[in-house]
């Protein structure tokens, strides 16, 4: 098979505020947050009470279903506040900084010398194994199951995404040694997809495969599909390049160390730039004196992906970026019945945005158009590249057929893969969200 993967279905979805390639290094927030939700199908137990001292790397909670897997602070700091919902479920846990962090001290590790054990035994006591996420059902990996492949995407094709290059420059030596020690982890391949040019293309112990094409050619699931589709009884791991880079530097320094480059984008900052945070800073601390918050939607991550968030909230523990569009709260009169010139369309129906494939749009979060029954209409297909009917897996995925939903494709999905299926539904109907429905139920009755 060829290790180039090229894409054809898709869309680019081009909008104004990507970043300048500056990076402006943010002091420490006065509050961080770990909120267990980042954490897809976990049950928290709490292990640091409020009131309590801990150290950077020391752990706050762990996994109900495997107490080996640990969510540590990011930060040094007093516990402050545990907030808690429905059923006394822990929603977040509060660290107030301290001015001068101190870190937990792992041991520095050679990760040639370390066989696969040690590597899981090293990530289970750092608080690294939420790192590794699993696929099917896109949750931390399960880690009594061995993986027949490792999958990790260098190659970033969601809108305003942050330039990877770019953010994780002069880190090869963190990326070459969290590649070693991962691919103890399994007996299979370590596939990494690339662009151009890519320094990731050095990388040695791992398979190179070079991707093209419009969005969403570098969701990893796309690559998965490409390179080695997932079937029933099989299971894949994923890791993103700036989270091996912490795997990386936790074993050449012995710290955990959750700081990284973040994209500040999109039309709402004044000037669309990178800082350094650490994971679950306070968005207020991040944007603070950049961002216009006048009817604006803040998004943890990318605007098709990511997660609304509050001027007052705190930013996710994957999420290298932070968009910030105008909230789409108006109506336009008899919108759907004239030309429309500023607005992306996969259509051709009174849209104009096929004229102008590079123009850039500042779009808001309207809908335009409320919730209905689903329209066949076929256009779901130009923009989902994997080989699954779309339309016919979500309506599997809604009546909760579990047959169906194994039979069209179900171990091969998340919910980012539908992503643009949801933005060109003419139905409006929440594709994501009938994804992740759909795969829950499917790990609970299905294993």
């Amino acid at each position: 098979m060829s290790k180039d993967i090229r894409i054809k279905k898709g869309l680019d979805i081009k909008l104004v505020g990507v970043a300048e390639k500056t990076t402006t290094n943010s002091s420490l927030s006065s509050v961080y947050a770990i909120k267990p939700e980042d954490f897809h199908g976990i049950t928290p137990k709490l292990v640091a009470k409020e009131g309590a001292e801990v150290k950077a790397g020391d752990t706050l909670f762990y996994s109900k279903s495997d107490e080996r897997i640990l969510f540590p602070s990011p930060v040094s700091g007093k516990v402050t506040e545990v907030i808690r919902g429905a059923r006394r479920r822990v929603m977040a846990v509060k660290i107030a900084a301290d001015a001068t962090q101190v870190h937990t001290d792992f041991g520095v590790k050679d990760a040639a010398k370390m066989s696969a054990e040690e590597v899981k035994n090293h990530l289970f006591t750092s608080g690294c194994w939420p790192f590794i996420k699993q696929r099917p059902y896109d949750v931390v990996a399960n880690p009594n199951q061995a993986p027949k492949a490792i999958f990790i995407s260098a190659y970033a094709s969601a809108p305003l995404a942050a330039d990877l290059e770019y953010t994780l420059a002069g880190k090869e030596a963190e990326l070459q040694t969290a590649i070693t020690a991962i691919s103890k982890l399994t007996e299979g391949k370590v596939h990494v997809s690339v662009g151009a040019n890519s320094m990731f293309a050095n990388l040695s112990g791992v398979e190179i495969h070079k991707v093209s094409g419009p969005h969403p050619s570098g969701n990893v699931g796309t690559q998965i599909a490409m390179i080695d589709p997932i079937n029933k009884g099989e299971v894949v791991w994923v890791v993103t390049p700036q989270d091996l880079v912490v795997i990386g530097e936790l074993l050449l320094t012995g710290k955990l160390n959750l700081q990284r480059t973040i994209a500040l984008t999109g039309s709402q900052f004044e000037k669309p730039q990178y800082i350094t945070a650490i994971a679950g800073a306070s968005i207020s601390d991040v944007t603070a004196s950049n961002l216009d918050n006048d009817n604006t939607r803040i998004i943890s991550g990318n605007v098709l992906s990511g997660k609304q968030v509050d001027i007052d909230g705190f930013l996710g523990y994957y999420d290298n970026q932070i968009t910030a569009i105008p909230e789409g709260d108006d109506y336009e009169f008899f919108g759907w019945n004239k030309p429309v010139f500023d607005k992306i369309s996969a259509s051709r129906a009174l849209t104009f945005s096929w004229l102008t494939p590079n123009k850039k749009y500042d779009l808001d979060t309207n809908t335009n158009g409320e919730h209905r029954a689903f329209v066949v209409t076929g256009s779901y297909e130009n923009v989902f590249p994997l080989d699954i009917y779309p339309m016919q897996l979500l309506k599997a995925f809604m009546i909760k057929d579990l047959d169906e939903m194994e039979a069209l494709g179900g171990y091969e999905v998340a919910p980012e893969d539908f992503a643009l299926t949801e933005f060109i539904c003419v139905s409006k109907q929440p594709h994501q969200k009938i994804i992740r429905e759909g795969l829950d139920l499917m790990r609970q009755e299905l294993g």
